[in-house]
Protein backbone atom coordinates (compact mmCIF):
# COMPACT_ATOMS: atom_id res chain seq x y z
CA UNK A 1 0.00 0.00 0.00
CA UNK A 2 1.48 3.53 -1.27
CA UNK A 3 1.07 6.40 0.99
CA UNK A 4 0.42 9.60 -0.53
CA UNK A 5 3.17 12.67 0.44
CA UNK A 6 1.86 14.89 2.62
CA UNK A 7 1.80 18.51 1.43
CA UNK A 8 4.38 21.10 1.04
CA UNK A 9 4.55 24.56 2.03
CA UNK A 10 5.68 26.67 -0.93
CA UNK A 11 6.80 30.03 -0.83
CA UNK A 12 6.88 32.09 -4.21
CA UNK A 13 9.07 34.90 -4.49
CA UNK A 14 8.55 36.84 -7.52
CA UNK A 15 8.80 40.79 -8.23
CA UNK A 16 5.12 41.04 -10.07
CA UNK A 17 2.07 39.05 -10.41
CA UNK A 18 -0.52 38.96 -13.46
CA UNK A 19 -2.78 41.45 -12.27
CA UNK A 20 -0.11 44.36 -12.15
CA UNK A 21 -0.52 46.70 -15.64
CA UNK A 22 3.30 45.21 -15.68
CA UNK A 23 2.40 41.60 -15.77
CA UNK A 24 3.68 39.56 -18.26
CA UNK A 25 4.12 35.88 -19.53
CA UNK A 26 6.60 35.39 -16.31
CA UNK A 27 4.07 35.77 -14.04
CA UNK A 28 1.49 34.04 -16.06
CA UNK A 29 3.94 30.81 -15.42
CA UNK A 30 4.30 31.13 -11.69
CA UNK A 31 0.70 32.08 -10.88
CA UNK A 32 -0.29 28.85 -13.05
CA UNK A 33 1.99 26.95 -11.91
CA UNK A 34 1.05 28.09 -8.11
CA UNK A 35 -2.99 27.73 -8.34
CA UNK A 36 -1.66 23.88 -9.95
CA UNK A 37 0.03 23.20 -6.93
CA UNK A 38 -2.23 24.85 -4.60
CA UNK A 39 -5.33 22.78 -6.40
CA UNK A 40 -3.12 19.53 -5.55
CA UNK A 41 -3.40 20.31 -1.63
CA UNK A 42 -0.38 22.21 -1.30
CA UNK A 43 0.36 25.59 0.78
CA UNK A 44 1.16 28.13 -1.81
CA UNK A 45 1.92 31.42 -1.05
CA UNK A 46 3.45 34.28 -3.99
CA UNK A 47 4.74 37.45 -2.50
CA UNK A 48 5.68 40.38 -4.92
CA UNK A 49 5.62 43.97 -5.38
CA UNK A 50 2.19 45.88 -4.34
CA UNK A 51 0.40 48.01 -7.09
CA UNK A 52 -3.16 50.26 -7.20
CA UNK A 53 -4.92 47.25 -9.24
CA UNK A 54 -5.14 44.51 -6.11
CA UNK A 55 -4.87 44.50 -2.43
CA UNK A 56 -1.75 43.82 -0.60
CA UNK A 57 -3.31 40.66 0.60
CA UNK A 58 -5.56 38.13 -0.89
CA UNK A 59 -6.83 34.78 -1.45
CA UNK A 60 -7.19 34.19 -4.79
CA UNK A 61 -7.53 30.66 -6.69
CA UNK A 62 -6.00 28.95 -3.62
CA UNK A 63 -3.27 30.79 -3.55
CA UNK A 64 -2.09 33.68 -0.68
CA UNK A 65 -0.48 36.59 -2.69
CA UNK A 66 1.30 39.10 -0.22
CA UNK A 67 1.99 42.49 -1.61
CA UNK A 68 4.36 44.50 -0.43
CA UNK A 69 7.07 47.19 -1.96
CA UNK A 70 7.58 48.52 -5.17
CA UNK A 71 9.64 47.15 -8.52
CA UNK A 72 12.97 47.82 -6.17
CA UNK A 73 11.95 47.88 -2.60
CA UNK A 74 10.24 44.67 -3.15
CA UNK A 75 13.57 42.82 -3.19
CA UNK A 76 14.62 43.75 0.81
CA UNK A 77 10.97 43.44 1.83
CA UNK A 78 11.01 39.96 0.88
CA UNK A 79 14.26 39.29 2.97
CA UNK A 80 13.03 41.14 5.74
CA UNK A 81 9.74 39.19 5.81
CA UNK A 82 11.45 35.67 4.96
CA UNK A 83 13.97 36.00 8.00
CA UNK A 84 11.19 36.99 10.44
CA UNK A 85 9.03 34.11 9.32
CA UNK A 86 6.45 36.61 8.64
CA UNK A 87 5.46 34.61 5.38
CA UNK A 88 5.68 31.29 7.85
CA UNK A 89 7.59 28.30 7.66
CA UNK A 90 7.67 26.99 4.32
CA UNK A 91 9.16 23.55 3.17
CA UNK A 92 10.71 25.34 0.23
CA UNK A 93 11.03 28.61 -1.61
CA UNK A 94 11.35 29.64 -5.44
CA UNK A 95 13.22 32.29 -6.13
CA UNK A 96 12.39 33.63 -9.61
CA UNK A 97 15.48 35.51 -11.42
CA UNK A 98 13.73 38.11 -13.59
CA UNK A 99 17.51 39.46 -14.04
CA UNK A 100 17.92 40.32 -10.25
CA UNK A 101 17.47 37.66 -8.12
CA UNK A 102 15.83 37.79 -4.45
CA UNK A 103 18.82 36.22 -3.18
CA UNK A 104 16.01 34.18 -0.68
CA UNK A 105 19.23 31.97 0.15
CA UNK A 106 20.77 34.36 2.69
CA UNK A 107 17.61 34.55 4.32
CA UNK A 108 16.44 30.87 4.82
CA UNK A 109 17.96 27.96 5.66
CA UNK A 110 15.30 26.30 3.89
CA UNK A 111 15.96 24.58 0.18
CA UNK A 112 15.89 27.54 -2.81
CA UNK A 113 14.74 26.88 -6.09
CA UNK A 114 15.74 29.39 -8.57
CA UNK A 115 13.42 29.73 -11.46
CA UNK A 116 14.93 31.26 -14.83
CA UNK A 117 12.84 32.26 -17.85
CA UNK A 118 15.91 33.79 -19.41
CA UNK A 119 19.40 35.37 -19.36
CA UNK A 120 19.18 39.34 -20.03
CA UNK A 121 22.34 40.00 -21.41
CA UNK A 122 21.23 41.86 -24.10
CA UNK A 123 18.75 43.45 -21.99
CA UNK A 124 20.01 45.33 -19.43
CA UNK A 125 21.72 48.10 -21.92
CA UNK A 126 18.79 48.56 -23.63
CA UNK A 127 16.66 49.05 -20.46
CA UNK A 128 19.26 50.75 -18.44
CA UNK A 129 21.92 53.37 -18.34
CA UNK A 130 25.58 51.94 -18.81
CA UNK A 131 26.60 52.35 -15.07
CA UNK A 132 23.51 50.31 -13.91
CA UNK A 133 23.51 47.83 -16.86
CA UNK A 134 26.91 46.49 -15.73
CA UNK A 135 25.85 46.39 -12.18
CA UNK A 136 22.71 44.54 -13.67
CA UNK A 137 24.85 42.02 -14.92
CA UNK A 138 27.75 42.09 -12.91
CA UNK A 139 24.71 40.71 -10.58
CA UNK A 140 23.26 37.97 -12.99
CA UNK A 141 26.41 37.00 -14.58
CA UNK A 142 28.78 36.68 -11.62
CA UNK A 143 27.19 37.14 -7.66
CA UNK A 144 24.08 35.29 -8.33
CA UNK A 145 25.71 32.10 -9.88
CA UNK A 146 27.93 32.08 -6.88
CA UNK A 147 25.22 32.83 -4.12
CA UNK A 148 22.85 29.95 -5.47
CA UNK A 149 25.79 27.44 -6.26
CA UNK A 150 24.81 24.09 -5.65
CA UNK A 151 20.93 25.09 -5.56
CA UNK A 152 18.71 23.40 -8.34
CA UNK A 153 17.81 25.69 -10.90
CA UNK A 154 14.55 25.57 -12.82
CA UNK A 155 14.32 26.93 -16.72
CA UNK A 156 11.67 27.19 -19.13
CA UNK A 157 13.89 26.32 -22.32
CA UNK A 158 16.91 24.62 -23.25
CA UNK A 159 18.38 27.83 -24.44
CA UNK A 160 18.14 29.34 -21.09
CA UNK A 161 19.61 26.31 -19.84
CA UNK A 162 22.98 26.60 -22.22
CA UNK A 163 22.94 30.47 -21.20
CA UNK A 164 22.85 29.60 -17.23
CA UNK A 165 25.83 26.93 -18.09
CA UNK A 166 27.53 29.37 -19.76
CA UNK A 167 27.02 31.62 -16.76
CA UNK A 168 28.94 28.97 -14.47
CA UNK A 169 25.78 26.90 -13.21
CA UNK A 170 26.39 23.37 -13.14
CA UNK A 171 24.10 21.62 -15.64
CA UNK A 172 23.84 18.94 -13.12
CA UNK A 173 21.15 21.23 -11.52
CA UNK A 174 19.14 22.91 -14.25
CA UNK A 175 16.36 21.37 -15.00
CA UNK A 176 14.05 22.28 -18.26
CA UNK A 177 10.03 22.69 -17.47
CA UNK A 178 8.23 24.38 -20.44
CA UNK A 179 5.25 26.64 -20.32
CA UNK A 180 2.31 25.21 -20.94
CA UNK A 181 -0.83 26.78 -22.93
CA UNK A 182 -4.91 27.02 -21.97
CA UNK A 183 -7.09 24.66 -24.02
CA UNK A 184 -8.85 27.16 -26.49
CA UNK A 185 -11.31 24.72 -28.86
CA UNK A 186 -14.27 25.85 -26.53
CA UNK A 187 -13.99 29.37 -27.70
CA UNK A 188 -14.89 29.07 -31.07
CA UNK A 189 -14.20 32.98 -31.80
CA UNK A 190 -14.26 33.63 -35.56
CA UNK A 191 -11.02 34.72 -37.73
CA UNK A 192 -10.85 38.18 -38.77
CA UNK A 193 -12.33 39.32 -42.72
CA UNK A 194 -8.98 41.31 -43.04
CA UNK A 195 -5.20 40.69 -42.79
CA UNK A 196 -4.26 41.48 -39.04
CA UNK A 197 -1.44 41.58 -37.33
CA UNK A 198 -1.04 40.82 -33.65
CA UNK A 199 1.81 41.71 -31.10
CA UNK A 200 0.89 40.47 -27.10
CA UNK A 201 3.20 41.62 -24.30
CA UNK A 202 4.83 43.90 -22.23
CA UNK A 203 5.11 47.61 -24.07
CA UNK A 204 9.29 47.87 -23.01
CA UNK A 205 12.26 48.73 -25.46
CA UNK A 206 13.52 45.30 -25.18
CA UNK A 207 9.89 43.61 -26.84
CA UNK A 208 10.44 46.18 -29.46
CA UNK A 209 7.39 46.60 -30.96
CA UNK A 210 9.00 49.65 -33.04
CA UNK A 211 9.84 46.85 -35.23
CA UNK A 212 6.15 45.64 -35.97
CA UNK A 213 5.17 49.05 -36.86
CA UNK A 214 8.08 49.92 -39.01
CA UNK A 215 6.50 46.20 -40.41
CA UNK A 216 3.38 47.72 -41.20
CA UNK A 217 4.75 51.00 -42.46
CA UNK A 218 6.59 48.73 -45.38
CA UNK A 219 3.52 46.64 -45.75
CA UNK A 220 0.70 49.12 -46.09
CA UNK A 221 1.04 50.01 -49.92
CA UNK A 222 0.97 46.55 -50.95
CA UNK A 223 -1.53 45.00 -48.22
CA UNK A 224 -3.58 48.52 -47.82
CA UNK A 225 -6.55 46.14 -46.10
CA UNK A 226 -3.73 44.80 -43.23
CA UNK A 227 -4.55 46.11 -39.83
CA UNK A 228 -1.80 46.33 -36.58
CA UNK A 229 -3.48 45.02 -33.22
CA UNK A 230 -0.71 45.94 -30.20
CA UNK A 231 -2.10 43.99 -26.68
CA UNK A 232 -0.55 45.13 -23.70
CA UNK A 233 0.97 48.28 -21.61
CA UNK A 234 4.15 49.32 -20.03
CA UNK A 235 5.41 52.38 -19.53
CA UNK A 236 7.36 52.64 -22.95
CA UNK A 237 3.42 53.19 -24.35
CA UNK A 238 3.69 56.75 -24.87
CA UNK A 239 7.12 56.25 -27.44
CA UNK A 240 4.81 53.78 -29.47
CA UNK A 241 2.17 55.65 -29.81
CA UNK A 242 4.38 58.45 -30.68
CA UNK A 243 6.42 56.20 -33.19
CA UNK A 244 3.01 55.49 -35.18
CA UNK A 245 1.74 59.02 -35.13
CA UNK A 246 5.13 59.29 -37.36
CA UNK A 247 4.67 56.40 -39.52
CA UNK A 248 1.27 57.64 -40.39
CA UNK A 249 0.13 54.25 -39.09
CA UNK A 250 -2.73 56.03 -36.66
CA UNK A 251 -5.56 54.75 -38.29
CA UNK A 252 -4.54 51.27 -38.88
CA UNK A 253 -2.68 50.58 -35.33
CA UNK A 254 -5.11 49.59 -32.64
CA UNK A 255 -3.22 49.73 -28.82
CA UNK A 256 -6.16 48.11 -26.42
CA UNK A 257 -3.87 48.35 -23.33
CA UNK A 258 -3.90 46.28 -20.73
CA UNK A 259 -6.85 43.85 -21.64
CA UNK A 260 -8.62 40.79 -19.56
CA UNK A 261 -8.19 37.56 -20.89
CA UNK A 262 -11.36 36.90 -23.02
CA UNK A 263 -10.29 40.42 -24.55
CA UNK A 264 -6.55 38.98 -24.74
CA UNK A 265 -8.42 35.71 -26.72
CA UNK A 266 -11.04 37.75 -28.78
CA UNK A 267 -7.89 39.51 -30.28
CA UNK A 268 -5.82 36.37 -30.61
CA UNK A 269 -8.48 34.31 -32.42
CA UNK A 270 -9.22 37.35 -35.26
CA UNK A 271 -5.66 37.61 -35.77
CA UNK A 272 -3.90 36.14 -39.56
CA UNK A 273 -0.53 36.41 -38.09
CA UNK A 274 1.56 37.51 -34.50
CA UNK A 275 4.57 39.54 -34.60
CA UNK A 276 7.26 38.74 -31.96
CA UNK A 277 10.11 40.95 -32.72
CA UNK A 278 11.22 40.99 -28.85
CA UNK A 279 15.53 41.20 -28.30
CA UNK A 280 15.38 38.18 -26.10
CA UNK A 281 12.56 35.21 -24.92
CA UNK A 282 13.02 32.52 -22.56
CA UNK A 283 10.58 30.69 -24.07
CA UNK A 284 7.46 33.09 -25.31
CA UNK A 285 4.34 32.50 -23.85
CA UNK A 286 2.31 34.30 -26.22
CA UNK A 287 3.46 31.81 -29.53
CA UNK A 288 1.81 29.03 -27.93
CA UNK A 289 -1.05 31.13 -27.13
CA UNK A 290 -1.79 32.37 -30.10
CA UNK A 291 -0.64 28.90 -31.54
CA UNK A 292 -3.65 27.25 -30.05
CA UNK A 293 -5.67 29.56 -31.93
CA UNK A 294 -3.90 28.47 -35.18
CA UNK A 295 -2.20 31.72 -35.36
CA UNK A 296 1.34 32.08 -36.69
CA UNK A 297 4.10 33.59 -35.08
CA UNK A 298 6.85 35.21 -36.94
CA UNK A 299 10.21 35.95 -34.56
CA UNK A 300 14.00 36.31 -34.74
CA UNK A 301 16.00 33.64 -34.44
CA UNK A 302 18.63 35.48 -32.02
CA UNK A 303 15.60 35.95 -29.40
CA UNK A 304 16.60 32.47 -27.71
CA UNK A 305 13.78 30.38 -26.33
CA UNK A 306 11.75 31.00 -29.16
CA UNK A 307 13.52 29.13 -31.39
CA UNK A 308 11.50 26.11 -29.17
CA UNK A 309 8.55 27.67 -28.83
CA UNK A 310 8.24 28.30 -32.65
CA UNK A 311 8.65 24.97 -35.21
CA UNK A 312 10.38 27.03 -38.50
CA UNK A 313 8.26 26.51 -41.22
CA UNK A 314 5.70 24.43 -39.65
CA UNK A 315 4.22 26.54 -36.69
CA UNK A 316 5.66 29.73 -37.78
CA UNK A 317 8.99 31.79 -39.13
CA UNK A 318 12.06 32.41 -37.82
CA UNK A 319 13.99 35.15 -39.03
CA UNK A 320 17.23 36.98 -39.33
CA UNK A 321 16.85 40.02 -36.72
CA UNK A 322 15.91 43.06 -39.74
CA UNK A 323 12.76 44.68 -39.71
CA UNK A 324 13.05 43.45 -43.71
CA UNK A 325 13.60 39.96 -42.74
CA UNK A 326 10.14 39.93 -39.90
CA UNK A 327 7.89 42.39 -43.15
CA UNK A 328 9.25 39.89 -45.85
CA UNK A 329 7.52 36.67 -43.65
CA UNK A 330 4.97 38.48 -42.28
CA UNK A 331 3.80 39.26 -46.58
CA UNK A 332 4.11 35.71 -47.09
CA UNK A 333 1.93 34.70 -43.94
CA UNK A 334 -0.51 37.16 -45.01
CA UNK A 335 -0.75 36.90 -48.91
CA UNK A 336 -0.38 33.37 -49.56
CA UNK A 337 -3.46 31.61 -48.29
CA UNK A 338 -2.00 27.86 -48.58
CA UNK A 339 0.89 28.68 -46.22
CA UNK A 340 -1.09 30.66 -43.83
CA UNK A 341 -3.59 27.29 -43.95
CA UNK A 342 -1.09 24.98 -43.12
CA UNK A 343 0.48 27.03 -40.34
CA UNK A 344 -2.27 27.17 -38.75
CA UNK A 345 -2.64 24.01 -38.55
CA UNK A 346 1.21 22.73 -37.50
CA UNK A 347 0.31 26.18 -35.34
CA UNK A 348 -2.43 24.34 -33.42
CA UNK A 349 -0.95 20.88 -33.42
CA UNK A 350 2.23 21.75 -31.96
CA UNK A 351 0.36 24.34 -28.98
CA UNK A 352 -1.40 20.77 -27.79
CA UNK A 353 1.80 19.55 -26.91
CA UNK A 354 2.22 21.53 -24.04
CA UNK A 355 -0.25 21.81 -20.94
CA UNK A 356 -0.25 23.32 -18.06
CA UNK A 357 -0.83 20.56 -16.14
CA UNK A 358 1.97 18.61 -17.10
CA UNK A 359 4.21 21.79 -16.70
CA UNK A 360 2.60 21.77 -13.10
CA UNK A 361 3.32 18.21 -12.49
CA UNK A 362 7.04 18.30 -13.73
CA UNK A 363 7.44 21.65 -11.15
CA UNK A 364 6.30 19.77 -8.21
CA UNK A 365 8.68 16.45 -9.09
CA UNK A 366 11.71 19.05 -8.87
CA UNK A 367 10.11 20.69 -5.56
CA UNK A 368 9.84 17.21 -4.05
CA UNK A 369 12.96 15.50 -5.36
CA UNK A 370 15.18 18.82 -3.86
CA UNK A 371 13.65 18.20 -0.65
CA UNK A 372 14.81 14.87 -0.35
CA UNK A 373 18.27 15.81 -1.39
CA UNK A 374 18.04 15.13 -5.12
CA UNK A 375 18.83 17.58 -8.23
CA UNK A 376 17.62 17.49 -11.63
CA UNK A 377 19.58 18.30 -14.93
CA UNK A 378 20.73 17.55 -18.39
CA UNK A 379 22.94 14.47 -17.43
CA UNK A 380 19.50 12.90 -14.78
CA UNK A 381 18.02 10.03 -16.90
CA UNK A 382 14.87 11.29 -15.28
CA UNK A 383 14.68 14.36 -17.93
CA UNK A 384 13.10 13.99 -21.51
CA UNK A 385 15.12 15.95 -24.01
CA UNK A 386 13.05 15.47 -26.72
CA UNK A 387 10.47 17.78 -25.15
CA UNK A 388 12.02 19.52 -22.15
CA UNK A 389 9.58 17.65 -19.97
CA UNK A 390 10.38 15.60 -16.55
CA UNK A 391 9.20 11.82 -17.05
CA UNK A 392 6.23 11.03 -14.29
Amino acid sequence: MTTEPPPLQVLLLNWRDIRNPEGGGSERYVERVAAGLAAAGHTVTIFCAAHQDAPRDEHRDGIRYVRRGNRLTVYPRALIALATRRLGRPDVVVDTQNGFPFFARVATRRPVVVLVHHVHREQWPVVFGPRLARFGWWVESWLAPRVFRGCQYVAVSESTRRELAGLGVDRRTIAVVHNGTEPVAHLALPRGASPEVVVLGRLVPHKRVDHALEVVAKLRAEIPAMRLTVVGDGWWAGQLHADAERLGLTEVVEFTGHVDEAVKHRHLARAWAMALPSLKEGWGLAVLEAAAHGVPTVAYRSAGGVTESVVDGVSGMLVDDSVDAMAAALRTLLTDAAVRTAMSQGAREHAVGFTWAQTTASFERVLRDVLAGQRHGDSDPAVDSSDGQLLP
